[in-house]
């Protein structure tokens, strides 16, 4: 299997993990306040994680991976602050509608994160993501009209998951530009960092005595936090190194669909004719944008950077006068400062951390 195809899987794996999200969390926003939900998402994020690294390093197994510096201090202080007010917005949003309903908006973050890259970091979007990017738009507005009210109107609880998706769409291109590093570390810092930011505002501003919420709602809201939050986003920075994030964010999608799938067999809830509607034109806004074939002739600009990589896999033959060994488990992996020289060439490629150049 090639890079692309495994960056592919990990991309699927890390959406259906996030699937989970949403209606185990309405379950437990029955006895826990959104702000602590938040908190304890995350915190069972960083906990988790930290303890595979652990674990990993004690096994001998730990594969190099550059780690995170000042230079990407700015974009981390913005992620951790957007973690804290995208799983907020979305807890609220989720105690105004319903479980799917939810989910299946969560497609909207594909737009979001495509737009934001197009605009802030030009990202290519062709033909095929616009019309994606516009069916999805349409369904997200379907979606977030109350069709069960007398009079026309928008669910709050939908524009809250939408918000939420914006967010989310900001902070995936703040990702973006630290997916060359160590995913491990990034997303324990998103743990620790978003949890603690959470739970201080919640025993700032929260009345709720946590003595009241029942242990078993605290340990699986952890639980939860590690599968949906930690090892979905380790694997979604692993994906978009290789990916870029606007096309990690396509395959990202599947997310909302194994959330609604879980949704109605936690909830059994009777949807309108409306949301099937919406269902469909997201199947054909996700499967138009995942079957986008960006290839041009292309200038690879004199590149100097570090990040985990291998010399045989067809982006790093550089000498650089080291013995690279095996790592224990059979790959070549390893870190260091490497320079790749000018190149001209055209292939099928995707916006990742060695194809960002202009399409202006």
């Amino acid at each position: 299997m090639d890079i692309k195809n495994s960056a592919v899987g990990l991309a699927l794996l890390a959406a259906l993990l996030f699937g989970l999200n949403a209606p185990f969390s309405k379950l437990l926003l029955n006895d826990i306040p959104p702000m602590l939900m938040v908190s304890l998402l995350y915190l069972g994020a960083g906990i988790g994680i930290f303890a595979m690294r652990l674990f990993s390093r004690a096994a001998g197994s730990d594969k190099k991976e550059a780690k995170i510096t000042k230079k990407e201090l700015p974009w981390t202080i913005l992620m951790i602050l957007l973690d804290i007010l995208a799983p907020f917005l979305l807890m609220l949003g989720l105690m105004m509608t319903t479980a799917e309903n939810a989910s299946l908006l969560f497609n909207f973050e594909m737009v979001a994160t495509s737009v934001i890259a197009l605009v802030f970091f030009k990202e290519a979007v062709g033909k095929r993501m616009w019309l994606s990017i516009g069916i999805i738009t349409i369904a997200s507005i379907i979606l977030s009209i109350d069709w069960t009210a007398s009079t026309f109107h928008f669910s709050t609880g939908s524009f809250l998951v939408l918000a939420a998706c914006c967010c989310w769409g900001l902070e995936n291109n703040c990702t973006r530009n630290m997916s060359e590093k160590d995913p491990a570390q990034i997303v324990i810092i998103k743990g620790f960092g978003s949890g603690l930011g959470a739970a201080l505002i919640f025993f700032l501003f929260e009345r709720t005595p946590i003595s009241d919420i029942p242990l078993q709602a605290l340990f699986f809201a952890m639980v939860l936090g590690f599968v949906s939050y930690g090892l979905s986003i380790f694997l979604y920075v692993k994906a978009q190194r290789h990916l870029g994030a606007a096309r990690t964010s396509t395959y990202y999608a599947a997310a909302p669909f194994m959330g609604v799938i879980v949704s109605f067999i936690i909830f059994g809830t009777n949807v309108t004719p409306a949301f099937w509607i919406a269902a469909i034109l997201m199947m054909i806004g996700v499967w138009l944008a995942v079957k986008e074939n960006h290839s041009h002739e292309h200038i690879h600009e004199e590149l100097t950077h570090e990040h985990g990589h291998s010399h045989d896999d067809g982006h790093h033959n550089h000498a650089d006068g080291q013995t690279v060994h095996s790592n224990p488990d059979g790959t070549n992996t390893h870190t260091h400062v490497h320079t790749h020289e000018t190149k001209t060439h055209a292939h099928a490629h995707n916006p990742d951390i060695h194809h960002r150049h202009s399409h202006e």
